[in-house]
């Protein structure tokens, strides 16, 4: 049975979940439309994401997990430890397997 390492996955607070979408470049509306919050019409018109908004509020008492952070992090490329890479196709479906 393979073993796993557990990591440190603290739920940011409203003010790092900001810096972290800012720091990716990222609108919360984007942010959120990539983690899978729901958007909707904004009351003067465009978009927004109340559940992100909400996240990000420093008087808020609704977080983002802590795994999901790390999910954002990696997905934006600013995680500070690690990086999503592709995995490599297998061997059989390599054009130049196949030749």
């Amino acid at each position: 049975m393979p073993t796993f390492t557990p990591l440190d996955m603290p739920s940011p607070s409203g003010e790092e979940l900001k810096a972290a979408r800012l720091a990716a470049g990222l609108s919360q509306v984007q942010a959120a439309e990539l983690m899978g919050y729901s958007v909707q019409a904004g009351s003067r018109g465009g978009l927004q994401s109340r559940t992100w908004q909400a996240m990000e509020s420093p008087s808020g008492d609704r977080n983002m997990q802590g795994p999901v952070f790390a999910m954002f992090l990696l997905l934006t490329g600013t995680h500070p430890d690690y990086q999503l890479i592709p995995r490599p196709a297998p061997q059989a479906d390599r054009p130049e397997a196949q030749a």
